[in-house]
């Protein structure tokens, strides 16, 4: 096996470092100074070699686990308490050749290091060679600092070896404080119920019962189960043919490491949205904030006005009432962090603009925009000479009436004729600039709330679609981060 961590995991490590930095403080803190150590201890570990295993015994004060790294090591080594029974300092095993460099790294004072190989024990177990056996101080000892050196070493352990008595088995401080938080790396522990030899028969039955039903509780149906007796030895050989199982198995330290990432990378994630949200469409959220300023009212207004022959006063767009459009950025707040963590909706509502500075934004684009004319001045002129067509071809078609009356036919038919035609010229102009201004009317009327929508909607997009973008954009990219190829 080489020492060098793997492309691949290399790659996961830095994709979840550089998705941790971008998030930055939209992620809780606590959280991101965890997997950055967790993440520094894990390449540490890898880079120190993968030649050797790491199989660790983990348990609470009194449950046996000195004894039980006796009996596997078959060493009188580790301590074993009488007075008070607790594990106070780590103590390592190494099978094979030494590992100083790794036992240096997991803080294992020299003094608390054996080798299982040597002059004096000889080379009778080959097939554990490469194997480091540890025998961690207890979980839940009052002694300062052995939780912390615990908590320390568990995300560097290739193997979890929980060892635990009839008596403290559904320990709270077991399950919900360690084994629960170990739901990634189940197919990297054993539970070891020790001490079954101060049980009968049915006793050892219902004990067992009991440990694979709060496994499965805890998420780790898998598990596998061992009873034994470091003090009779009973169960000890299933252990060490588990233990040999572990080093037969290939890369273990990164199988570990992998398993520990993926820990990490479920740990951040609480922190994401299980989904991208949408953004809302700027279109109608400026469709919105006309209705509040009366834009529609004013449009009506104008279309009347130019469709009207007479001259008639326009009304004016009124200044938005405040509360009505702090609703509208609400609302479409609301939509665009549908899902979103607390401390991500923060940097939504922080990135874009304040309440009052989009009131002000959306009151300066109303007035901006201009009310066209109120009368089609072509369409007037064409209306005037179509009346006073009207009114001469009525004087011509009297007068051809008059004269062919009185004087003679011709003369008179002629008039009348003129006068008819004019009369037509007349009713053609005053009809068409009818038609012109009720069409101008239309057009002006919707040019008129188009202008006011694009204003409208270029505030939307400038104060709330585009740092609302922003941020989305950095929780998409530390999403995809985070999960990897499992993102969708």
């Amino acid at each position: 096996m080489t020492g060098e961590v793997g492309p691949e995991l290399r790659a996961r490590v830095e994709e979840i470092r550089d998705a941790v930095d971008r998030a930055g403080s939209r992620l809780d803190r606590e959280v991101s100074d965890r997997a950055r150590a967790d993440l520094v201890r894990v390449v540490e570990r890898l880079e120190l070699g993968v030649d050797h295993a790491v199989v660790a015994l983990v348990g609470g004060t009194g449950s046996g686990k000195s004894s039980m790294f006796n009996a596997l090591t078959r060493l009188a080594f580790a301590d074993v308490g009488v007075i008070r029974p607790t594990t106070s300092q780590a103590a390592a095993c190494v099978w094979g050749p030494p590992a100083d460099t790794l036992l240096d790294f997991l803080q294992v004072a020299r003094e608390r290091r054996i080798l299982r190989e040597s002059a004096l024990t000889g080379a009778d177990e080959a097939d554990l060679r490469g194997l480091v056996l540890l025998d961690l101080p207890d979980h839940d000892s009052v002694a300062t600092g052995h939780a912390e050196l615990v908590n320390r070493l568990l995300p560097l352990i290739d193997l979890l070896i929980w060892v635990v008595d009839p008596q403290k088995y559904a320990d709270n401080v077991l399950h919900e404080g360690y084994l629960r938080e170990l739901q990634d790396r189940h197919e990297a522990m054993l539970v070891v119920v020790n001490q079954v030899d101060t049980l009968t028969e049915a006793g050892r039955a219902a004990v067992r019962d009991d440990v694979v039903r709060l496994l499965a509780e805890d998420g780790l149906a898998d598990v596998p189960v061992v009873l034994a007796s470091a003090r009779t030895g009973d169960g000890v050989a299933d252990v060490r043919d588990h233990l040999r199982e572990v080093m037969r198995t290939e890369s273990v330290a990164a199988r570990t490491a992998r398993d520990e990432i993926g820990a990490v990378a479920r740990r951040v994630a609480s922190g994401l949205a299980e989904r991208e949200p949408d953004l809302p469409d700027a279109g109608r959220t400026a469709e919105s904030l006309a209705e509040a300023a009366g834009v529609p009212a004013v449009a009506h207004a104008l279309e009347a006005a130019v469709a009207s022959p007479s001259p008639v006063a326009l009304s004016t767009v009124q200044r938005p009432a405040r509360s009505r459009v702090d609703a509208i950025r609400e609302g479409w707040l609301a939509t665009a962090t549908t899902g979103l963590p607390p401390r991500w909706r923060e940097a939504v509502g922080s990135a874009v603009a304040a309440a009052g500075d989009f009131h002000e934004h959306v009151t300066d684009a109303l007035e901006r925009v201009a009310l066209p004319e109120g009368r089609d001045r072509t369409a007037a002129r064409m209306r005037l000479i179509g009346m006073v067509a009207l009114v001469l071809g009525a004087v011509l078609g009297v007068a051809g009436a008059v004269v062919m009356l009185a004087v003679e036919r011709t003369p008179g038919l002629l008039l009348l004729g003129g006068g008819v035609l004019v009369l037509l010229v007349g009713a053609v102009l005053v009809l068409s600039a009818r038609s012109r201004r009720r069409r101008t009317a239309t057009e002006r009327a919707q040019r008129y709330r188009s202008e006011v929508a694009g204003a409208l909607a270029a505030v939307v997009t400038a104060d709330l679609e585009e740092p609302t973008a922003d941020v989305l954009a950095d929780h998409a990219a530390v999403r995809a981060g985070v999960l990897g190829s499992s993102t969708g």
